[in-house]
């Protein structure tokens, strides 16, 4: 699955585009460099009912933005993305 598709699954299961979250995460005081993954992943659990991976998802977009690795950018392997920035205003607002 590729990191968009994570954040998009986020969107369908929980209701809130990944930016909505990213808000909520900011409110709480969560993108404090500080702050540890597994304090997300169990917010997120508790409030989204998320499970780790797609947690894990929005951690790395809480901590460190809407840019990933361009690893698998470009590839035609399974976590392929298209771009290496993410789309975090929703799935129906994303551009063609």
């Amino acid at each position: 699955m590729s990191f968009q598709a994570y954040l998009d699954n986020i969107e369908t299961k929980t209701g809130k585009t990944p930016r909505e979250l990213l808000a909520l995460a900011t409110e709480r005081g969560y993108d404090a460099p500080a702050t540890k993954a597994g304090t997300i992943v169990d917010w997120l659990r508790a409030d989204f009912d998320l499970g780790r991976g797609h947690a894990m998802a929005l951690v790395h977009v809480i901590k460190h933005g809407p840019t990933i690795p361009g690893k698998h950018v470009g590839t035609a392997g399974t976590h392929r993305d298209a771009s290496n920035t993410l789309w975090l205003d929703g799935a129906a607002t994303r551009p063609a």
